[in-house]
């Protein structure tokens, strides 16, 4: 079955993605590699789509972001 988002943002999480990333002056791509690190695979353009909350993030996905982050996870949704 498919899924339906009735509104525009697709995630709650891609602000604070976005806030932290610069924080720590990492740039998109630096952050893609450092999830392929622990076998998560996000392309640099995915991680913008992610910031601009126009793609889902899964469950995995957010746990990688915040090991690189080093934020807990409840954090991204403050």
């Amino acid at each position: 079955m498919a899924r339906i988002i009735d509104k525009k943002e697709k995630n709650m999480v891609g602000r604070k993605v976005k806030e932290l990333r610069k924080e720590k002056n990492m740039s998109q791509q630096e952050l893609s590699a450092k999830l392929e690190t622990l076998a998560i695979y996000i392309c640099r353009g995915s991680i913008s789509r992610i910031e601009d909350q126009s793609r889902t993030v899964t469950d995995l996905e957010l746990y990688g972001l915040s090991q690189v982050l080093a934020t807990p996870i409840e954090d991204f949704f403050k």
